[in-house]
This record gives structure tokens, sequence and C-alpha cells, in this order.
């Protein structure tokens, strides 16, 4: 609050002149809604305000700060005083004045105040070494380690005393304690010439990349500066041990600290202690995964689970346990960024789940699902995600477990996004979502990775699917609207007639596909026989016996002749006795293949 509160105060300071008696410092502590508002989008610049000289270059020719005694000090009324007073031309300066004051009193919040509000500005500040040096100091101060990494890490800075003392904290807070220790030797000189109490943090986190590295006994005699009573300094000093070859010393340095200090230094410290136990050990690997998923019940969040994750992913891998290695590695990638050994854990854990969730694997089918859909975002991608999600979701298609399979694979469709790889799998999930009984969610897919990339191939395979779905939902216009054009399509469509009784135009359509008289398959031969029921249902008694000539022949030696022989046996009305027997004994193999068994599929949908 107090931040936007400054930013707002110099946004306003800047838009009125100098002589305004409503910026007085008597006024600071009341500044209105308005500005504030402004300074969260600072390019929307209020009217009046003044375009201020480029101030960038004159900055980078201004000495760099290179110890913490180089920091402007100035009061906070002398501050405000300088910069009411200030001309346009020497505004900029005079912010910068009061940012190296407030870095100087550690008031970090304020100072990214003022810095935003320069930088919005002239936007080349941002190219500035000094510039970037306060943005990562006021960065660390408020936790923002991160970001504030990556604000020094301009060339200019590298070997910069002051610039290494605010990375060695950047680096300890973001948890690479060993990219911290890499810096301990360039920032010695700011951090002896601070005073004791303005030196603790930069001495903690000096102590904590020393340790990282095995330095332990650098870590003691620097953590002297930090009474005996101190839980922080234990926690370190417990940790220097164990790294230093003290173990006794080390536990029990951990324990005051798991005992008096805060609840995030506890828990570093009962971290620190299975560490110490398990390289003693005095716990075996199970037991330690144990204690540590004890600890991230009651600890999660921050670097400390993090570290617990990553130890316990270890253990798992020394004991064999895949199960619990899974789980932490799943945590890790889910809520933290892994560190550099990130590309073997994945790969591991990938090859886990190919083989856990192989045919072969003796994995109990449900057990399976649960294990690909617990972990799928950190399943291979691409055609061998692919196939790993197929073959799961044949398992549970041939089971019967259609809505399980089409989940499994529509979360693989959409980590797609544009692939053109989407165009076949679509098709699957779609045939799977009807196969559910769910034709809304089939339509839906294929819409949601509509492509102008498809082939005409994919297309039309994509058209028949949307046309059963649309038939399933009872929209039999829409049906037949969506095969225009399609190839094929006019044996979805004679399958869509003969399903709804629509003789007539199942004649027409299925006059197309009437196969060549010879060797006559189950499919052909329903063809053949849906034809002559639907001609004798018209009592076209014409084209029926044109259909016996042409067949008769093909028909004599299959046991689905007598049924052939009834349906084209002239007849001056329509028997519906005759009809009803010839249409059991018609093969139950549909014309269009997997087409018909969708159409089967029971709706739980309807439009």
């Amino acid at each position: 609050m107090r931040r936007l509160l400054i930013v707002a105060l110099l946004a306003s300071t800047a838009a009125a002149p100098p002589s305004d008696p409503a910026h007085a410092p008597a006024d600071h502590g009341a500044a209105p809604a308005a500005p504030a508002a402004d300074a969260a989008t600072p390019a929307a610049a209020p009217a009046g305000r003044p375009v201020l000289p480029p101030f960038a270059a004159t900055l980078a020719q201004m000495p760099i700060v290179t110890d913490s005694r180089d920091w402007p000090e100035l009061s906070e009324e002398a501050a405000w005083d300088e910069i009411i007073h200030a001309k346009p031309e020497t505004r900029q300066l005079a912010r910068w004045h009061y940012v190296g004051s407030l870095i100087r009193r550690g008031m970090g919040a304020e100072a990214l105040g003022v810095l935003e509000t320069m930088e919005s500005d002239d936007e080349d500040l941002a190219l500035v070494a000094p510039f970037q040096l306060a943005t990562g100091a006021a960065l660390v101060m408020i936790g923002h380690n991160r970001d504030a990494v990556q604000a020094l890490s301009l060339p200019e800075l590298e070997g910069n005393a002051e610039a290494c003392a605010w990375r060695v904290r950047a680096l300890a807070g973001t948890g690479d304690a060993k990219a911290a220790a890499r810096q301990i030797n360039c920032a010695v000189p700011a951090i002896n010439g601070r005073t004791p109490q303005e030196r603790k943090p930069f001495t903690l986190a000096a102590a904590r990349g020393a340790i990282a590295i095995g330095q332990g006994q650098p870590a003691i005699a620097w953590l002297k500066l930090f009474g005996e009573q101190d839980p922080q300094a234990n926690l370190l000093r417990g940790k220097a041990l164990l790294a230093s070859g003290d173990p006794a010393e080390g536990l029990f340095r951990l324990s005051r600290a798991e005992l008096s200090g805060s609840p995030e230094i506890q828990a570093e410290a009962k971290l620190a202690h299975i560490e110490g136990d398990l390289k003693l050990h005095r716990i075996d690997p199970s037991e330690g995964v144990k204690r540590l998923e004890a600890l991230r019940y009651g600890w999660r969040g921050d670097e400390i689970e993090a570290s617990a994750l990553r130890l316990e992913y270890q253990l798992a891998l020394e004991t064999n346990n895949r199960r619990a290695a899974l789980r932490s590695a799943a945590t890790l990638f889910r809520f933290y960024r892994p560190d550099g050994d990130s590309g073997p854990m994945l790969k591991q854990i990938q090859t886990w789940l190919a083989e856990m969730l192989a045919p072969d694997s003796g994995t109990p089918l449900p057990e399976a699902a649960g294990l690909y859909w617990d972990y799928k975002e950190l399943g291979p991608a691409g055609a061998e995600g692919d196939a790993l999600a197929l073959r799961l979701a044949e398992r549970l298609q041939n089971a019967g477990l259609y809505p399980r399979a089409a989940e499994l694979l529509q979360y693989q469709l959409m980590q797609r996004r544009q692939d053109v790889a989407q165009g076949p799998l679509s098709v699957k999930v779609a045939s799977l979502f009807i196969l559910s009984g769910d034709p809304v969610k089939a339509l839906d897919t294929l819409h949601a990775t509509e492509q102008a990339s498809y082939s005409d191939a994919m297309r039309f395979d994509r058209k028949r699917i949307e046309a059963v779905a649309l038939y399933k939902l009872g929209r039999e216009d829409a049906a037949m609207a969506a095969l225009d054009g399609v190839p094929g399509g006019s044996g979805v469509r004679s399958e869509i007639h003969w399903r709804t009784r629509n003789w007539g135009s199942f004649i027409t359509e299925n006059e197309a596909t009437l196969p060549a008289p010879g060797a006559m398959t189950p499919p052909a031969q329903a063809i053949v026989l849906r034809q002559a029921v639907a001609l004798a249902m018209l009592n076209q008694e014409a084209k029926l016996q044109a259909l016996r000539a042409r067949y008769g022949a093909a028909f004599k030696a299959l046991p689905s002749a007598q049924a052939f022989d009834l349906l084209t046996q002239p007849s001056p009305t329509v028997d519906p006795a005759r009809i009803s027997a010839a249409m059991a004994a018609i093969p139950e193999a549909s014309p269009t293949g997997a087409i018909g068994d969708l159409m089967d599929a029971t709706s739980s949908t309807t439009g």
C-alpha cells in the first residue's frame, strides 16, 4: 500500500508545477485515489503531465554503486524536498536520489514504486546497469528472488561487488545455494563494508552457499556474527557441522533450531535432520521417504518442500519405488521449476510410465488408467505420447469403458493444439464419445479441433463422424448436409435411411453401393438383402425381380439364400410376416463397418 502511495505521489508531482501547494510534504499521507490508479498503468499519463527529458544516458554516465555506502543517505523530508522543487530536467535525478536513500534504509517496496515511475517516463532505464542494480536490490528486499536474479544479470554488473552481494542473497533465496557460493568472493568487499546488523542477511546467504559446496568451516566462522540462541544461525551451524564432519554437534544444533525457530526454520531444520540421519545411516531410505512425506504433509509451498521432494525422489530411485518417485517428481514439475537435472528425471519417469502402462505389464486396467490420469502431464510428447495414450484407450474401449477412454484421449488431443495430428485423434475421441452415449461431446470435440490444414481424407473422416453424432441427436437433415460431397457418403446416408425406415430415400442411396455379382461377403449380402426389403416394402415388383435376376445365382450357396428367395419371390402384395422373417436372416455385419457400430450405440443425450 505504501508503495502505491509513493508511486501516486511521484506521478502527481510530475503532473503539477513544483510550486503547487498540493505537493507539500505535509500532505504525503493523504494521496487521492485517482493518482494511485494511474500508477498501476503508467503508460496512460494524465493530461498535462510533462514529458521529461531522457535520463538513461545520464544515469549510465554516473559512477555506479559498488558499496552500500555509495547509496545516497537522505532523510525522507530531504528527498521529498528535492523532488518537489525539481525542474523537469532534474526530476528524474531527484527520484534517483530518493531510490538510493530508500535502498540504504531497506525500504524495497517503496524503492520499487519510485523505480516504476521513473521507467514509465523513460523506458530506456531498463537497459542501464545502475537502474537494474537498484531494481534487483529492491526485489531481494521484498522476497522476489527469481526476478532479482534476472535484474542483476546484466554483463556490466558481473564483477560489481554490490551487485554480487545482492546476487548472493537472491540466488540463495531461490534455493540455488551453489550458484550463490560462486558469487561470494566478488561480494565480500560489499558485505564487509556494511555494519554488523546490515551484514546479517548477506552473511546468512553466504553461509548457505558455502555449505552447499561442502565448505562447512568458513560458514561456521561467518556465523560467529550471530548469538548462540539465534535459531537461523543454529540451523546453518547444524548444516555446516554435518558438512564438515561433526555429526553429533550438527544434529544437536538442528534440534535447537527445531525447538526455538519460526515454523519455516523448524521445517528446514527437520529436513536437514532427515538428511543427516540418512547420511549417517541412522535410518534407511524407506524410512527417510516416510519422514519426508510426513514433513511435506505439514509444510508446503516453498524451497523447503522442493528440496524435500528432490531428496524423496532420489531415495525412491535407490529403493526402486516407482510409485513414490512418480509422486515426488510430479509434484516437483507441477509446482516448482525443476533444477538442471530435470531432463534425466523426466526421461526416467516417462520410461516407467510406458512400462507400467504396457498391455503386458501386469498392471490391472483400473490402476493403469489411474496412473496415466494422475501423471498424464509427465508423459511423453508427440507420436510417442499418442501411442501410449492410444494403447491404454484401446484397453479401456475393449472393456466397454468408453467414457474413461474418451476423457483420456481428449487430454492428449488438446495437448496437440494446432498440430495436424489432432485430425485422427479427434476422430477417435469423437467416436468414443458417441459410444459413451454422448454425441454432444463428440460434436464439441470436432468443432474444437477444426483446422484448415487437414487433408481431404481427414476432413471426410471427420464429416462422417459428425453425421453420425447429428443422427444420434435426431438431427437427420443436418446429418445429411454434413455428408454433402463426402466420398462414400451414400453408404452412411443409406444406413441412416435404413434405420429411420425411409424406404424411398434408402433405395436411392443404397443402389449406388450395390456390389457386383460374385463372391458375396456378409456386408455385401446385407446391402443386397436390405435393398430387397425396401423394394418389397414399397411393392416395387419390377425392381425386385431385376434384383432377383442379378443376384439369384450368387445367393444359392449362401446361408442367407432362403431370406433372399423369400424377399424376391413374385408377390402381388406386401407380406409382413415374410419380410420380417427375411430381415431376421440378414447378416449382422453392417455395410458401413465401424459407422454402424457407432449408430448402434445407446445415446444418453438428446438434442
